[in-house]
């Protein structure tokens, strides 16, 4: 896989994200796949990815702009980073009580690329500026 490949990959990946389209987001993934994110547990496999991807699309409103892709020479390994505007749709279960609150966060994201598909996605952002967002703080 080239680097451009892995960037028009992940470009895909992100847009089907901004459409809320799970099905297109899951055609991205590869056999195996791993969803790491820093605020929370690994998951491993599509089934628990796309319920994962459930659920947030039920608590959450969610659109990334101003994506910048980076990628390897080989386009094995790819870094973005993005602004993700959201809202807060339905309380999320140890979180603040959710009111249709409005955040936007800077987002970091770390990707592996195998047979042209993603096999590991590592998400980064500040949940403690999340929660302030939402708490009106």
């Amino acid at each position: 896989m080239t680097a451009a490949a892995t960037t028009r990959l992940i470009a895909r990946y992100y847009d089907a994200f901004n459409a809320q389209d799970v099905e297109g987001m899951l055609a991205c993934l590869g056999p195996g796949f791993v969803h790491d994110v820093s605020q929370g547990s690994r998951r491993r496999g599509k089934t628990l990815f796309a319920e994962f991807l459930a659920h947030m699309n039920r608590s959450y409103k969610e659109t990334l702009s101003n994506i910048v892709i980076l990628t390897d020479r080989t386009g094995a390994h790819a870094a973005a980073e993005f602004d993700l505007k959201g809202k807060y749709l339905v309380t999320d279960p140890g979180l603040p009580r959710a009111q249709g609150q409005t955040y936007r966060l800077r987002v970091g994201a770390f990707f592996d690329v195998k047979g042209g598909k993603i096999v590991r996605v590592s998400t980064h952002y500040n949940m403690n500026d999340w929660k302030r967002q939402v708490l009106g703080r």
